[in-house]
């Protein structure tokens, strides 16, 4: 595949670059792995006493929360960032303290709809109206729709998803997934090398152990070249949870993927059942709608959205 690189500007040093970083990652998760296995017995992973007593590690760690950052650090997301991190609390911290330094400049959860709704207009990312087999939300993705120029907007109509995904979790429910679709992708409507490094970014640090498994649904030959760049920005956890899909050649694949959703509700560009068409007017609807949950969740003071007045939440 390296006969496509040429093609891509600026693409072949920059996946030597970044296969360079590739490298020494692997080499420091190889010691990782070696320190784990002489370790297992004492691995938090299996003993819930070591997790609690972790997790109130961490707890002390961070130290006296106020605001959204209380409302965001609840057991749960103490966990999802020691996971994230290997049970390690001082990693965990460093990762955890980012996250609220982030969402204290970036206010993801103050995004709202009509803001980022233009972005949306091709459906290029939307919620879907179905869960998978363990009830948790899905995004449809369709890189080929990409419709806009803007890094920044394309990169908040993201984080306002990802937002409204975690807040349509049932209770007890931490992960999302993903179905990813390449009708109609190209290398000249791609998403740009900049936008998939911030994307894989905010997720995987602002957002960890939130994804559960991401299905790549019939990418072209090509894009196997945009995959050798864009697989150095994943860590080897996220790396893991993404799964290629060739209907034709690959059957096994697909067999994979219906482990995780009914056929019924699998859309039929995914080789599914499911009769879903994107609906920018009605999507947009109940996007207003879970604006108003958005608020009301946050304890947001009178927070007037499209019209609505929402009430702070009781303390």
């Amino acid at each position: 595949m390296d006969k496509w690189l040429p093609s891509i500007p600026h693409l072949g040093s920059l996946y030597i670059k970044l296969a360079r970083e590739r490298f020494k990652r692997l080499s420091v998760d190889t010691t990782m792995f070696r320190r784990k296995a002489n370790n297992a017995n004492q691995d938090p992973e299996n003993d819930p006493q070591q997790q609690e007593a972790k997790i109130n590690e961490l707890k002390a760690a961070i130290g006296p929360l106020s605001g959204p950052s209380l409302k965001y650090c609840s057991d749960a997301c103490f966990r999802r960032y020691l996971v994230a991190r290997n049970w390690n609390v001082e990693k965990a911290k460093k990762m955890l303290q980012e996250t609220l330094e982030w969402r204290s400049s970036y206010k993801p959860e103050e995004i709202r709809w009509p803001q980022v709704a233009h972005e949306g207009e091709t459906g290029k990312i939307y919620r879907a109206n179905f869960r998978d087999r363990q009830g948790r939300s899905v995004l449809i993705l369709r890189p080929g729709m990409q419709n806009t120029k803007s890094f920044e907007n394309q990169i908040r109509h993201l984080v306002y998803l990802l937002e409204n995904a975690v807040l349509n979790l049932p209770e007890g429910q931490e992960q999302m997934s993903f179905l990813i679709d390449f009708t109609g992708w190209s290398i000249t409507n791609n998403v740009p090398i900049k936008t998939a490094h911030e994307t894989a970014s905010i997720l995987q640090n602002h957002y960890p152990e939130r994804l559960a498994v991401a299905f790549l649904y019939n990418p072209p030959r090509i894009f196997e070249a945009f995959w050798k760049v864009v697989k150095y920005f994943l860590d080897p956890r996220t790396f893991q949870k993404v799964k290629f899909v060739y209907p034709k050649k690959n059957k096994e694949s697909v067999e994979v993927m219906r482990l995780h959703f009914d056929d019924q509700n699998l859309p039929a560009d995914f080789g599914g059942q499911g009769d879903l068409q994107y609906d920018h007017a009605e999507f947009s609807k109940m996007m207003i709608q879970d604006d108003v949950k958005t608020a009301s969740f946050w304890g947001l003071d009178a927070a007037k959205l499209n019209g609505v007045e929402v009430a702070p939440t009781e303390s």
